[in-house]
């Protein structure tokens, strides 16, 4: 099978070239797949000149989702569950680009009300939250930072027992379903989650000052893995990871999806405040300022869930939730702004059937992860850590 496949074999050939070329001063060490500082069962095979990485080959499948075959063998309502798994740090943010799909394909996406929306930003952006409060608080400890890591963690809690309580999912939630959602939200979350934001608003500054001025933390990440906007875009990174470069692209505003469009926020960009543009310093500090943009997304979803668009006895989540998904033979792409970056799905649909014929997703992590090489060439071994902290990767959307 693989010798009819042309370009595994010229992928192969260049490996075992790249690894016969290493000279006697050279050494290839191995970072993983079992290590913490890779955020997962990675590896990367490096080329070394002491503590210089002269070049770095990344391993993948070490956590193989096999997500596309499994959407292919199930109806949509039941692949839901799948995309919690494929970046499992934001389950809201997959679930709703893939549900996002499957009601444009069925031309109800219209129809969805509007308190159903704002649920859908509400949760989504507290995912979000919680899942830069993890890439900060391992990127401190990376560092060598350990009391960031233990405030981000305790902060995630408060957000985890708020969509538990939602979902009654822990981590995984299978909330958001095509045509509306799982649930309303519990009586009383929205004074809850109100509760929370004044909690987390005096926090997120101390965490900021924690880290964003200590010198150390400075002088650790500022010039080190500086990605200039042209290589970003040429590699298809996304999310934080280009917005670092300078470039003001996010989905949430280029394809103004969803309620998104009636919410006041800004988008944070790089601009080299402690190094050159683009460096690991610019990549943490656009993720601390778009918590700083989610929490003002949430007040604005709390402030119309509890005036404009209240819960009623005979509001139903659920009425537009079809029995059976029924699509015409089409192809259709749609794509969100999930915290690491663009998720996309690719959709294949059969006729007489709700199985789709193929899916196929485009996870950001993935894109992010193949510009490592660029990034690492000449830095040391220990800068390598710091770079590949900066990327903020889950593996189960690299391999999927």
């Amino acid at each position: 099978m693989l010798a009819q496949m042309p370009n595994y074999n010229e992928g192969l050939e260049k490996y075992n070239q790249k690894i016969a070329s290493v000279t006697s001063q050279e050494m290839v060490i191995n970072v993983g797949p079992q290590h913490p500082s890779t955020h997962g069962v990675l590896r990367l095979e490096l080329i070394t000149d002491g503590e210089v990485v002269k070049d770095i080959i990344p391993h993948l499948g070490y956590l193989h989702r096999c997500f596309d075959k499994h959407a292919e063998s199930m109806n949509y309502t039941k692949t839901i569950p799948f995309t919690d798994r494929l970046d499992y740090l934001a389950s809201m943010n997959n679930s709703h680009a893939f549900v996002m799909g499957v009601e444009r394909m069925l031309g109800i996406d219209k129809a969805i009300p509007k308190r159903i929306e704002y649920i859908r930003v509400l949760v989504c952006e507290l995912n979000r939250i919680a899942s830069h409060l993890i890439a900060i608080g391992t990127y401190g400890i990376d560092i060598g930072a350990f009391t960031p890591f233990m405030w981000c963690f305790r902060d995630r809690e408060h957000i985890m027992n708020m969509l538990e309580w939602a979902s009654g999912s822990r981590m995984l939630y299978n909330y958001i379903w095509i045509g509306g959602l799982f649930y309303d939200l519990p009586v009383g979350f929205e004074d809850r989650c109100k509760e929370f934001v004044e909690y987390f608003k005096p926090k997120l500054v101390e965490l900021d000052d924690l880290l964003s001025n200590n010198q150390i933390f400075i002088s650790r990440t500022a010039n080190i893995g500086a990605l200039p906007a042209d290589v970003a875009i040429n590699y298809g990174c996304s999310g934080p990871m280009l917005r670092a470069s300078g470039i003001k692209w996010d989905l949430r505003r280029v394809d103004a999806y969803s309620v998104y469009p009636e919410i006041d926020f800004e988008i944070p960009v790089g601009k080299g405040e402690m190094g050159v543009l683009g460096d690991c310093w610019d990549r943490y500090k656009v993720r601390v300022d778009e918590v700083k943009e989610s929490v003002k997304i949430i007040e604005q979803c709390l402030d119309r869930l509890t005036k404009d668009f209240q819960r009623t006895p005979d509001f139903d989540p659920r009425a537009l939730v079809p029995k059976k998904v029924n699509l015409k033979s089409q192809e259709y792409y749609i794509r969100a702004e999930n915290p690491k970056g663009e998720l996309g799905f690719h959709f294949v649909t059969q006729e007489r059937t709700d199985i789709p014929r193929r899916v196929k997703a485009r996870g950001p992590s993935f894109n992010n992860l193949s510009v490592l090489p660029e990034l690492g060439r000449g830095q040391l071994i220990a800068d390598l850590i710091a770079i590949l902290g900066s990327i903020d990767i889950v593996l189960g959307e690299v391999d999927r």
